[in-house]
Protein backbone atom coordinates (compact mmCIF):
# COMPACT_ATOMS: atom_id res chain seq x y z
CA UNK A 1 0.00 0.00 0.00
CA UNK A 2 1.06 3.68 -1.25
CA UNK A 3 1.59 5.95 1.30
CA UNK A 4 0.74 10.00 0.65
CA UNK A 5 3.82 12.02 1.33
CA UNK A 6 2.05 14.19 3.60
CA UNK A 7 1.17 10.89 5.90
CA UNK A 8 4.51 9.58 5.80
CA UNK A 9 5.96 13.15 6.69
CA UNK A 10 4.02 13.01 9.55
CA UNK A 11 4.65 9.61 10.77
CA UNK A 12 8.35 10.36 10.86
CA UNK A 13 7.78 13.68 12.13
CA UNK A 14 5.82 11.62 15.69
CA UNK A 15 7.14 11.93 19.06
CA UNK A 16 6.54 9.81 22.13
CA UNK A 17 3.43 12.55 23.47
CA UNK A 18 1.34 10.94 20.03
CA UNK A 19 -1.16 8.65 21.20
CA UNK A 20 -0.44 5.78 18.82
CA UNK A 21 3.40 6.32 19.18
CA UNK A 22 3.26 6.06 22.73
CA UNK A 23 0.88 3.14 23.04
CA UNK A 24 3.03 1.18 20.52
CA UNK A 25 6.60 2.18 23.11
CA UNK A 26 4.30 1.16 26.18
CA UNK A 27 4.63 -2.21 24.72
CA UNK A 28 7.84 -2.96 25.70
CA UNK A 29 7.53 -4.17 29.20
CA UNK A 30 10.39 -3.14 30.66
CA UNK A 31 10.01 1.00 29.20
CA UNK A 32 6.93 0.30 30.54
CA UNK A 33 8.29 -0.37 34.15
CA UNK A 34 10.72 1.82 33.89
CA UNK A 35 8.42 4.97 33.09
CA UNK A 36 6.12 4.37 35.60
CA UNK A 37 9.06 3.96 38.28
CA UNK A 38 10.45 7.05 37.33
CA UNK A 39 7.52 8.73 36.95
CA UNK A 40 5.75 8.02 40.41
CA UNK A 41 9.53 7.41 42.52
CA UNK A 42 9.60 4.25 43.50
CA UNK A 43 10.50 1.01 42.15
CA UNK A 44 8.53 -2.00 40.99
CA UNK A 45 9.56 -5.82 41.32
CA UNK A 46 7.25 -6.87 37.83
CA UNK A 47 4.71 -5.61 36.04
CA UNK A 48 1.95 -7.46 33.98
CA UNK A 49 2.28 -6.90 29.67
CA UNK A 50 0.39 -3.84 28.96
CA UNK A 51 -2.72 -4.12 27.91
CA UNK A 52 -2.97 -1.40 25.46
CA UNK A 53 -6.19 0.80 25.07
CA UNK A 54 -8.27 -1.34 27.25
CA UNK A 55 -11.49 -0.35 27.23
CA UNK A 56 -14.18 -0.43 30.42
CA UNK A 57 -18.00 -0.54 29.50
CA UNK A 58 -19.78 -1.20 33.32
CA UNK A 59 -23.09 -0.35 31.57
CA UNK A 60 -24.66 -0.17 28.19
CA UNK A 61 -25.93 3.21 28.73
CA UNK A 62 -23.03 4.11 30.65
CA UNK A 63 -20.02 6.00 28.83
CA UNK A 64 -17.20 4.08 28.31
CA UNK A 65 -13.59 4.55 28.82
CA UNK A 66 -10.66 3.56 26.74
CA UNK A 67 -7.69 3.16 28.62
CA UNK A 68 -3.85 4.60 26.61
CA UNK A 69 -2.04 2.34 29.09
CA UNK A 70 -3.52 -0.17 32.31
CA UNK A 71 -0.48 -2.27 33.47
CA UNK A 72 -0.79 -3.96 37.14
CA UNK A 73 2.42 -4.87 39.15
CA UNK A 74 3.40 -7.38 41.81
CA UNK A 75 1.69 -5.76 44.13
CA UNK A 76 -1.51 -5.91 42.25
CA UNK A 77 -1.57 -2.32 42.20
CA UNK A 78 -2.76 -0.66 38.82
CA UNK A 79 -1.42 2.33 37.15
CA UNK A 80 -3.67 3.86 34.44
CA UNK A 81 -1.01 5.76 32.33
CA UNK A 82 -2.79 9.00 29.44
CA UNK A 83 -0.78 10.74 27.11
CA UNK A 84 -2.35 14.43 26.95
CA UNK A 85 -1.64 16.80 24.49
CA UNK A 86 -4.61 19.45 24.44
CA UNK A 87 -5.71 21.53 27.03
CA UNK A 88 -9.03 19.88 28.74
CA UNK A 89 -10.17 22.27 31.40
CA UNK A 90 -12.48 19.37 31.99
CA UNK A 91 -9.72 17.26 32.73
CA UNK A 92 -9.79 17.02 36.54
CA UNK A 93 -12.83 15.29 36.15
CA UNK A 94 -12.38 12.93 33.71
CA UNK A 95 -9.13 12.07 35.82
CA UNK A 96 -12.22 11.51 38.20
CA UNK A 97 -14.33 10.05 35.95
CA UNK A 98 -11.49 7.25 34.96
CA UNK A 99 -11.18 6.62 38.63
CA UNK A 100 -14.17 5.85 39.45
CA UNK A 101 -14.86 3.42 36.12
CA UNK A 102 -11.37 1.68 37.08
CA UNK A 103 -12.77 0.85 40.75
CA UNK A 104 -16.04 -0.27 39.16
CA UNK A 105 -13.72 -2.36 36.72
CA UNK A 106 -11.69 -4.35 39.87
CA UNK A 107 -14.69 -5.62 41.93
CA UNK A 108 -17.19 -7.72 40.85
CA UNK A 109 -21.54 -6.93 42.88
CA UNK A 110 -20.80 -8.32 46.42
CA UNK A 111 -17.45 -8.26 47.00
CA UNK A 112 -15.74 -6.74 50.04
CA UNK A 113 -14.74 -2.94 49.00
CA UNK A 114 -11.03 -3.94 50.47
CA UNK A 115 -10.33 -5.73 47.32
CA UNK A 116 -10.02 -2.59 45.76
CA UNK A 117 -6.76 -2.15 44.37
CA UNK A 118 -3.75 0.67 45.31
CA UNK A 119 -4.86 2.46 41.70
CA UNK A 120 -2.99 5.46 39.95
CA UNK A 121 -4.45 7.72 37.38
CA UNK A 122 -1.45 9.14 35.34
CA UNK A 123 -1.57 12.06 32.76
CA UNK A 124 1.58 12.98 30.83
CA UNK A 125 0.48 16.23 29.56
CA UNK A 126 2.32 18.40 27.05
CA UNK A 127 1.37 21.79 28.62
CA UNK A 128 0.64 23.00 32.37
CA UNK A 129 -2.72 21.83 33.60
CA UNK A 130 -2.76 24.01 36.68
CA UNK A 131 -0.46 26.74 35.42
CA UNK A 132 1.80 26.71 38.42
CA UNK A 133 4.98 25.88 36.62
CA UNK A 134 5.14 22.89 38.42
CA UNK A 135 6.12 19.59 36.31
CA UNK A 136 4.55 16.88 38.82
CA UNK A 137 0.60 17.25 40.05
CA UNK A 138 0.07 14.69 42.76
CA UNK A 139 -2.96 14.13 44.73
CA UNK A 140 -4.62 12.13 47.00
CA UNK A 141 -7.73 12.35 49.39
CA UNK A 142 -7.21 14.20 52.43
CA UNK A 143 -9.00 15.84 55.17
CA UNK A 144 -9.60 19.37 54.86
CA UNK A 145 -9.83 20.53 58.64
CA UNK A 146 -6.16 18.59 59.03
CA UNK A 147 -4.68 18.01 55.81
CA UNK A 148 -1.76 15.58 57.75
CA UNK A 149 -4.81 12.99 57.62
CA UNK A 150 -5.12 10.89 54.42
CA UNK A 151 -8.13 9.00 53.72
CA UNK A 152 -6.54 6.10 53.17
CA UNK A 153 -8.45 5.25 50.26
CA UNK A 154 -5.36 4.21 48.01
CA UNK A 155 -6.40 6.12 44.71
CA UNK A 156 -4.05 8.69 43.53
CA UNK A 157 -4.39 11.15 40.85
CA UNK A 158 -0.95 12.13 39.02
CA UNK A 159 -0.66 15.33 36.36
CA UNK A 160 3.07 15.79 34.85
CA UNK A 161 3.83 18.80 32.75
CA UNK A 162 6.88 18.39 30.54
CA UNK A 163 7.17 21.87 29.87
CA UNK A 164 7.61 22.45 34.19
CA UNK A 165 10.05 25.22 34.83
CA UNK A 166 10.74 23.98 39.09
CA UNK A 167 13.42 22.26 39.78
CA UNK A 168 12.79 18.31 40.13
CA UNK A 169 14.92 14.73 39.49
CA UNK A 170 17.55 15.66 36.61
CA UNK A 171 16.29 12.07 35.13
CA UNK A 172 12.90 12.27 35.53
CA UNK A 173 13.13 16.21 34.20
CA UNK A 174 15.22 14.67 30.86
CA UNK A 175 12.46 11.45 30.63
CA UNK A 176 9.12 14.54 30.27
CA UNK A 177 12.00 16.07 27.85
CA UNK A 178 11.97 13.67 25.48
CA UNK A 179 8.58 12.77 25.86
CA UNK A 180 7.71 15.65 24.59
CA UNK A 181 10.44 16.47 21.94
CA UNK A 182 12.16 13.12 21.45
CA UNK A 183 15.44 14.93 21.51
CA UNK A 184 17.20 13.27 24.22
CA UNK A 185 19.14 16.27 26.52
CA UNK A 186 22.03 13.91 27.26
CA UNK A 187 23.83 10.15 26.89
CA UNK A 188 23.60 8.67 30.54
CA UNK A 189 19.84 8.02 31.10
CA UNK A 190 19.19 4.67 30.16
CA UNK A 191 15.73 4.89 30.12
CA UNK A 192 15.83 7.92 27.26
CA UNK A 193 18.35 5.81 25.59
CA UNK A 194 15.81 2.52 25.72
CA UNK A 195 12.79 4.89 24.61
CA UNK A 196 15.14 6.57 21.89
CA UNK A 197 15.76 3.18 20.32
CA UNK A 198 12.04 2.06 20.73
CA UNK A 199 11.04 5.44 18.66
CA UNK A 200 13.39 4.58 16.02
CA UNK A 201 12.42 1.23 15.91
CA UNK A 202 8.32 1.56 15.70
CA UNK A 203 9.20 4.27 13.10
CA UNK A 204 10.74 1.54 11.12
CA UNK A 205 7.96 -0.83 11.22
CA UNK A 206 6.02 -0.49 8.02
CA UNK A 207 2.66 -2.13 9.63
CA UNK A 208 2.23 0.25 12.00
CA UNK A 209 2.86 2.78 9.48
CA UNK A 210 0.19 1.84 7.28
CA UNK A 211 -2.02 1.27 10.62
CA UNK A 212 -1.29 5.09 11.69
CA UNK A 213 -1.98 6.24 7.96
CA UNK A 214 -5.46 4.38 7.99
CA UNK A 215 -6.50 5.80 11.44
CA UNK A 216 -5.22 8.72 10.79
CA UNK A 217 -7.66 8.65 7.72
CA UNK A 218 -10.62 7.54 9.47
CA UNK A 219 -10.30 9.84 12.41
CA UNK A 220 -9.42 12.61 9.41
CA UNK A 221 -12.90 11.55 7.86
CA UNK A 222 -14.73 11.18 11.28
CA UNK A 223 -13.40 15.10 11.65
CA UNK A 224 -14.91 16.05 8.55
CA UNK A 225 -18.17 14.56 8.90
CA UNK A 226 -18.23 15.81 11.92
CA UNK A 227 -17.69 19.33 10.55
CA UNK A 228 -20.35 18.47 7.83
CA UNK A 229 -22.52 17.59 10.80
CA UNK A 230 -21.91 20.72 12.87
CA UNK A 231 -22.29 22.72 9.98
CA UNK A 232 -26.15 21.04 8.88
CA UNK A 233 -27.03 21.14 12.42
CA UNK A 234 -25.63 25.36 12.41
CA UNK A 235 -27.99 25.56 9.25
CA UNK A 236 -30.81 23.93 10.55
CA UNK A 237 -30.99 26.08 13.88
CA UNK A 238 -30.20 29.25 12.02
CA UNK A 239 -33.22 28.28 9.93
CA UNK A 240 -35.15 27.68 12.80
CA UNK A 241 -34.46 30.74 14.16
CA UNK A 242 -35.34 32.68 11.20
CA UNK A 243 -38.47 30.78 10.64
CA UNK A 244 -38.81 31.59 14.27
CA UNK A 245 -38.07 35.08 13.73
CA UNK A 246 -40.80 35.34 10.91
CA UNK A 247 -43.16 33.69 13.03
CA UNK A 248 -43.08 36.07 15.77
CA UNK A 249 -42.45 39.39 12.65
CA UNK A 250 -46.02 38.69 11.25
CA UNK A 251 -47.55 38.16 14.54
CA UNK A 252 -46.26 41.34 15.81
CA UNK A 253 -47.65 43.12 12.35
CA UNK A 254 -51.28 41.16 12.67
CA UNK A 255 -51.28 42.54 16.10
CA UNK A 256 -49.98 46.31 14.81
CA UNK A 257 -52.93 45.62 12.03
CA UNK A 258 -55.66 44.91 14.54
CA UNK A 259 -54.98 47.98 17.15
CA UNK A 260 -54.92 50.24 13.85
CA UNK A 261 -57.74 49.23 12.59
CA UNK A 262 -58.70 49.40 16.22
CA UNK A 263 -58.04 52.81 16.32
CA UNK A 264 -59.88 53.91 12.88
CA UNK A 265 -63.00 52.11 13.65
CA UNK A 266 -63.19 53.80 16.95
CA UNK A 267 -62.22 57.39 15.03
CA UNK A 268 -64.92 56.58 12.41
CA UNK A 269 -67.08 55.90 15.67
CA UNK A 270 -65.87 59.56 17.15
CA UNK A 271 -66.62 61.27 13.88
CA UNK A 272 -70.24 60.26 13.07
CA UNK A 273 -71.48 60.53 16.54
CA UNK A 274 -69.82 64.46 16.37
CA UNK A 275 -71.24 64.68 12.49
CA UNK A 276 -74.40 63.17 13.88
CA UNK A 277 -74.83 65.82 16.85
CA UNK A 278 -74.53 68.61 13.89
CA UNK A 279 -78.21 67.26 12.37
CA UNK A 280 -80.29 70.15 13.02
CA UNK A 281 -78.18 72.88 13.15
CA UNK A 282 -76.47 72.10 9.63
CA UNK A 283 -77.49 71.01 6.26
CA UNK A 284 -76.45 67.28 6.22
CA UNK A 285 -74.69 68.15 2.90
CA UNK A 286 -72.74 70.34 4.44
CA UNK A 287 -71.91 67.61 7.63
CA UNK A 288 -70.95 65.34 5.08
CA UNK A 289 -68.54 67.48 3.29
CA UNK A 290 -67.53 68.77 6.18
CA UNK A 291 -66.40 65.32 7.75
CA UNK A 292 -65.98 63.40 4.82
CA UNK A 293 -68.27 60.86 5.43
CA UNK A 294 -71.11 59.64 3.36
CA UNK A 295 -74.99 60.60 3.76
CA UNK A 296 -75.79 56.35 3.97
CA UNK A 297 -72.91 56.76 7.16
CA UNK A 298 -74.52 59.90 8.66
CA UNK A 299 -78.31 59.09 7.91
CA UNK A 300 -77.50 55.09 9.15
CA UNK A 301 -78.30 54.21 12.96
CA UNK A 302 -75.66 51.41 13.73
CA UNK A 303 -75.89 49.63 16.93
CA UNK A 304 -73.92 51.36 19.56
CA UNK A 305 -73.98 54.17 17.70
CA UNK A 306 -75.85 57.65 18.96
CA UNK A 307 -76.68 59.30 15.45
CA UNK A 308 -80.64 59.92 14.86
CA UNK A 309 -82.90 57.08 14.35
CA UNK A 310 -83.58 56.07 10.11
Amino acid sequence: MKIPQSIQERWLSLTPSDDFVFSKMMRNKAICKGLVETLLGFDIDRIEYPEEQKSIDIAMDAKSVRLDVYVKDDKDTVYNIEMQTSPQSYLPKRSRYYQGMIDLNLIEKGELYDKLNTSYVIFICTFDPFNKGRHVYHFENRCIDDPALALGDETHKCFFNTRGTDTIDPKLDQVLTFLDTAMPVNDDNPLVEAMSSELARIKSNTEWEVEFMNLYLRDKEKYREGMLAERELANRELQAERELANQKLQAERKLANQKLQSERELAKKQTLKTARGLIGFLSPDIIVSKFDITMEELMKNQPGDDGPKA
